[in-house]
């Protein structure tokens, strides 16, 4: 299902606001809430989070907008049994990536740590990114690619660069060989989310995905010196680009299937 010029012209200011928030932590990031050990910052972000979602409705109420974006449960088991097996490695694989690189650890943090910062942090993170960079960036994308043939394709990887670069605000001061080596991987990452949401239709799919690879990174909350080693970011390239390929696969698959039909 495409979409008309007015809904792409709504969307995407959409995408770019919410884009802007989610990059900048603005405005929450300005307060600073203190539980325990969990770093200040992190429950205003998750308000930010809450406050994007409260825009969004708000707007696409508005606007009367009722693209499918996949919130659904129509294929939701059968995609996670389908397509979820290849993550969860790549997350196992990202754990003991951080772990190798982390070790031996230096911090000892509280229950409350754990939960908000390596855990519920990270939902709203995979909430909130696989809506805008997904769920509209990549269908925007798709919808104006209309008259190619490969539009899916393009939009998968455009977004996936999109993706990508949009996490280097966050790598600003780490080495230029760990920003290039992050990037990558996050566009790998990213490729993988777009294809199975693609795949299933259903954005619940690669937000559960997004959530549970995130999670993995949880070592971090045990050290106080955040740094990645070269051993960890060399596991993680080649995770993420062999994840990658796998996706390239099955997008292969696909568009044979397709002409087959034809």
């Amino acid at each position: 299902m495409g979409m008309d010029k007015k809904t792409i012209t709504i969307l995407l200011i959409l995408c770019l606001v919410i884009a802007f928030m989610d990059i900048t932590g603005l405005p929450c990031v300005l307060l600073r809430i203190r539980i325990a050990d969990v770093d200040p910052v992190i429950i205003p972000l998750m308000i930010n989070f809450c406050l994007i979602g409260i825009i969004a409705f708000l707007v696409l109420r508005f606007f009367k907008i009722t693209y499918p974006f996949g919130f659904t449960t129509d294929g939701l088991a059968e995609g996670l049994k389908k397509y979820g097996l290849p993550g969860i490695a790549a997350g196992i694989l990202s754990f003991i990536a951080f772990f190798i690189g982390l070790y031996p650890f230096d911090y000892s943090p509280s229950v409350y740590k754990i939960l908000i910062e390596g855990i519920l942090y990270y939902v709203g993170v995979a909430i909130v990114e696989e809506f805008y960079v997904r769920g509209l960036f990549l269908n925007i994308v798709e919808s104006l690619a209309y008259c190619k043939d490969n539009k899916t394709v393009i939009a998968i990887l455009v977004s996936s660069l999109v993706f990508g670069l949009g996490h280097i605000p966050g790598m600003i001061g780490m080495g230029i060989a760990v920003i290039a080596f992050k990037v990558i991987s996050t566009i790998g990452m990213g490729i993988y989310f777009g294809t199975i949401y693609k795949k299933t239709n259903n954005i619940w799919v690669p937000i559960i995905m997004h959530a549970l690879i995130d999670v993995f990174a949880l070592p971090y909350c045990f050290t106080l010196n955040i740094r990645y080693e070269p051993v960890s970011l060399v596991i993680l390239i080649i995770t993420y680009t062999a994840l990658a390929l796998y996706c390239g696969l099955l997008l292969r698959k696909n568009q044979d299937t397709d002409k087959e039909k034809l």
